[in-house]
């Protein structure tokens, strides 16, 4: 192996173990993530419903962050379980993707809400052999908010400390990316260069920008409207570095072996991603005020008006998993040395997804030529 490779396969695996060492939102049984409650009447199963392939339960895993809305909406109202039928759904939050990873890995959860970045690196790490997506479920909700008094503007964010979730995670890859088309160096592993790359986790991101530690961050929705609230200023929307506007920022991914053994349940959790996609963009306050109520279930405390509704306006709610894009963010993640060049053919089926447009009467999407054969 070339040095260069070798060095840059050497900071993957570190990156990677590094992001995987990152805590969980709560510890649980299960050793991957929370087990959400089941709280909500909208989850019983209802009278007379039958199980899809004879599963008795599907597993469902998905962040406690509103670019997941989707996944915390259709919970909050019972519409995954009503195109389950009787095989109920069981959930799982999670704060880190890649334990989230190891949690389908492992098969603690079968299908979840996750980013890109883990999508890419689950993968890769697997040979192609892990995971496919399976559909989108949200564009945008990223900004680089800051503290006015010391940052002005864009220029200014050299020389200063700057917080993203995680290294190597979606925001990491995305603000590293940055740095470098504004021409200053840092080094991807430790963050030091012209700018400082602070990792820390969006819990207490809002608490390190109150006490001055940090000068910014670079995060997604709700900790950048959170940073908002203590006094900080967007300087900088991601999706406007995108064409149209759009990047993926939230996947559906599936376990191979669950795809291929319960179809029909995959179908199923699409069809009710597909639906409460179509609610979330019809009754944008009612869908808000759900996510909400389900943040509050799974973690004891809703969001506050001044955060929840600037996060919620800058999402959006989409079915298409804008595979160019996934495959840009793969390039930057390759070009800032956190990942070895994939080869990510086959990391896509969406057939299933595409079955349920054409049942909805709605415009198939595509998988930029990264989808398994028929696909």
């Amino acid at each position: 192996m070339p040095a260069n490779r070798a060095a840059r396969s050497t900071i993957l695996r570190r990156g990677l173990a590094a992001v995987a060492a990152l805590p969980l939102l709560t510890l649980a049984a299960c050793g991957y993530g929370s087990e959400a409650k089941d709280t909500n009447k909208n989850e019983k199963v209802a009278a007379g419903a039958e199980k899809i392939d004879g599963l008795d339960t599907v597993k469902i895993g998905y962040f406690g962050n509103l670019t997941h809305g989707t996944a915390l909406v259709g919970r909050e109202q019972g519409i995954f379980q009503k195109e389950l039928g009787a095989t109920k759904a069981s959930y799982a939050t999670f704060n880190a993707g890649p334990s989230e990873i190891e949690a389908l890995n492992a098969g603690s959860i079968d299908i979840g809400w996750i980013g890109p970045s883990p999508s890419i690196n689950g993968y890769t790490k697997s040979d192609g052999k892990s995971l496919r997506i399976i559909g989108g479920s949200a564009s945008g909700g990223v900004k680089l908010v800051v503290n006015p008094d010391k940052i002005k503007s864009l220029k200014d964010v050299k020389g200063k400390k700057i917080a993203t979730p995680q290294l190597g995670n979606t925001q990491d890859v995305a603000f590293l990316n940055w740095i470098a088309d504004q021409g200053w160096k840092v080094d991807a592993q430790s963050g030091k260069g012209d700018v400082t790359v602070v990792r820390s986790d969006n819990k207490v991101t809002p608490d390190a920008f109150k006490a001055g530690s940090i000068d910014g961050a670079w995060v997604p929705e709700p900790t950048a409207s959170k940073l908002v609230a203590e006094g900080g200023k967007v300087l900088l929307d991601e999706s406007t570095l995108w064409p149209d506007q759009k990047f993926v920022i939230t996947n559906i991914i599936v376990s191979q072996k669950f795809l291929t053994e319960h179809p029909k349940v995959v179908e199923a959790v699409l069809k009710g991603s597909v639906e409460t996609n179509k609610w979330i963009n019809a009754n944008p306050d009612a869908a808000k005020a759900a996510a909400n109520k389900q943040l509050e279930a799974d973690s004891g405390k809703a969001l506050p008006a001044d955060v929840l509704d600037p996060a919620w306006k800058s999402i959006q709610f989409i079915n298409d998993p804008l595979a160019s894009t996934l495959n840009t963010e793969a390039e930057h993640a390759v070009k800032a040395g956190l990942l070895e060049k994939p080869d990510l053919k086959g990391i896509y089926d969406l057939s299933i997804l595409n079955k349920v447009l054409k049942a909805e009467g709605e415009t198939a999407v595509d998988d930029a030529g990264l989808g398994v054969s028929g696909s």
